[in-house]
C-alpha cells in the first residue's frame, strides 16, 4: 500500500483562516489522489502549549507582546463580566469550529507526543507542514512545525508555510539556521518569507501561494452554506484587531450605501465597537457559513488576510485594513500588503483616514486580477506537484 503524506498544520484552531487554509492543503492533495491525513494534535498539544507559555513567559516585558496577549485575556474576562448570553454565543461559534474540524478532516491515530510520532514517522511517505503562520517566534519555540521531530532520512516539504513577521528575532536565528535546510522542498506563502530564508539560511524557496487560492469560486461553492443568511443587502464587517477606526469606516460605508451591517464579533478579543456597528451579529458561524457570508455581501471589510483572498476569489468590492496601525514586533501585515501587491489590489487598503466617499468610486477590473490570480495558482501548484514526485508520491 502506498504511504501516505502526513500534514502538519492548525486545523484545530477556531478561526475562519486557519481552518479553510488546512482544509485546502488537504483538499489540493485529494485533487491529485495523494493520500494523505493530518496530524491530529489532540496529543500533542500539552507538549506545544507548554512550550509557548515559556516563549511568553520570556517575552512578558515585551510591551507589544504584552499588549496583544491583554487582548486575548480581555475576551476571556468579558466572558464573566457580560454574562451567561456571551459566554453561550462563544461556545456557539467554537462548537461550530470543532465540528468542521472532525467531519472535514482525515486525522491520523492519536500521537501522545513528539518522541511517538517520530518513532512512527516511516509510515508516512513524507511530512508537509503549512500553511499559515506556522513559522511565527512561539510556534518556533514549540518546535512543532519545524519539523524538527521528523528523522532527517524522511523527504519534508513545506507548502506556503509563514514567518508571520517581517524579521527573525536574534535568539531564534540558530534555530531558523537549523530546521529550515532540512526542508527538501521549500516554499513560503510572502516575498519577505524568501528574503528571510535567503538572508537567514543562504536557501532558496518559491514564492507560493496560500492553498485557499488554489481552487476558484465554484470550486469553494461547493463547500459553501447554500441560500442567503439575509435577504437585506449588507456590509460584511470582520476584524481581528480592534482599531475602532474601522469600525467608523464601516458606519460611513452604511450610511452612504443604505446596507445592513453583520459583524462576526469578538473573534480574538472582546471589542465594544462591534457591537456599535451591527445590524446583524451571528454566531452560528463556522468556515462554510464564513464563505457563504462573503459570498453574499455587497461589500466585505476586514483585517484579515483570509477574508480578503475569499473577497477577491468571489468578486467583492471589499477594503482590506492593516490590523496593526505600526511595525511592531507582533504585526503581520506583511502578508496582506504581499497579497495585494501581488494582485495589484494596493488601493485596497484603507488608512485611519479613509474617505468612505472616495473609496467608493474605485473599481476593481476582476478580469485582470483573476488573470494575475490564475497564473500565480498555476507556478504554485507546478512547485506543489514537483514537490510531490520528489518524494514519489505523483
Amino acid at each position: 500500500m502506498t504511504k501516505k503524506i502526513a500534514i502538519v498544520s492548525c486545523y484545530f484552531q477556531p478561526n475562519y483562516g486557519s481552518q479553510l487554509q488546512a482544509y485546502a492543503t488537504q483538499l489540493i492533495l485529494d485533487k491529485l489522489s495523494v493520500g494523505n491525513e493530518t496530524i491530529k494534535i489532540t496529543g500533542l498539544v500539552g507538549e506545544i502549549k507548554k512550550a509557548k507559555y515559556k516563549y511568553f513567559l520570556k517575552h512578558v516585558c515585551d510591551a507589544d507582546v504584552f499588549v496583544e496577549k491583554i487582548g486575548f485575556l480581555s475576551q476571556k474576562m468579558a466572558k464573566y463580566v457580560k454574562g451567561s448570553a456571551y459566554k453561550n454565543n462563544l461556545q456557539e461559534r467554537n462548537k461550530m469550529f470543532s465540528e468542521f474540524a472532525s467531519t472535514h478532516f482525515h486525522l491520523s491515530q492519536t500521537y501522545n507526543s513528539k518522541d511517538e510520532l517520530r518513532e512512527q514517522a516511516a509510515k508516512y511517505a513524507a511530512f508537509l507542514v503549512g500553511s499559515d503562520q506556522l513559522w511565527l517566534p512561539s510556534n518556533i519555540e514549540a518546535d512543532y512545525y519545524t519539523l524538527n521531530f521528523v528523522p532527517d532520512d524522511l523527504p519534508k516539504i513545506s507548502y506556503a508555510t509563514s514567518f508571520g513577521f517581517s524579521k527573525i528575532e536574534t535568539a531564534q536565528k540558530g534555530a531558523v539556521k537549523k530546521f529550515i535546510p532540512r526542508i527538501q522542498y521549500l516554499s513560503v506563502r510572502e516575498q519577505r518569507g524568501v528574503e528571510i530564508i535567503k538572508e537567514e539560511t543562504g536557501c532558496e524557496a518559491a514564492l507560493v501561494c496560500d492553498p485557499t487560492l488554489l481552487f476558484d469560486a465554484k470550486e469553494w461553492n461547493a463547500l459553501a452554506m447554500q441560500g442567503r443568511m439575509y435577504e437585506a443587502k449588507y456590509i460584511l464587517a470582520y476584524f481581528l484587531g480592534a482599531d475602532k477606526r474601522h469600525r467608523d469606516f464601516v458606519s460611513d460605508l452604511a450610511k452612504i450605501t443604505g446596507h445592513k451591517v453583520v459583524v462576526l464579533q469578538h473573534i480574538d478579543k472582546y471589542v465594544k465597537s462591534d457591537e456599535v456597528i451591527a445590524d446583524y451579529a451571528p454566531y452560528s458561524v463556522g468556515p462554510r457559513e464564513f464563505i457563504q457570508l462573503i459570498r453574499d455581501a455587497e461589500c466585505v471589510v476586514t483585517d484579515s488576510f483570509h477574508a480578503t483572498v475569499f473577497s477577491v476569489l468571489f468578486e467583492k468590492k471589499f477594503f482590506t485594513a492593516r490590523r496593526f496601525a505600526k511595525q511592531t514586533s507582533v504585526s503581520t501585515n506583511s502578508r496582506i500588503e504581499s497579497l495585494l501587491s501581488l494582485l495589484c489590489l494596493e488601493d485596497r487598503l484603507i488608512h485611519p483616514n479613509t474617505s468612505a466617499y472616495e473609496v467608493l468610486k474605485n473599481e476593481i477590473n476582476y478580469h485582470e486580477v483573476q488573470s494575475r490570480v490564475s497564473e500565480f495558482r498555476n507556478t504554485s501548484l507546478s512547485f506543489l506537484k514537483t514537490s510531490l514526485k520528489g518524494v514519489g508520491a505523483l
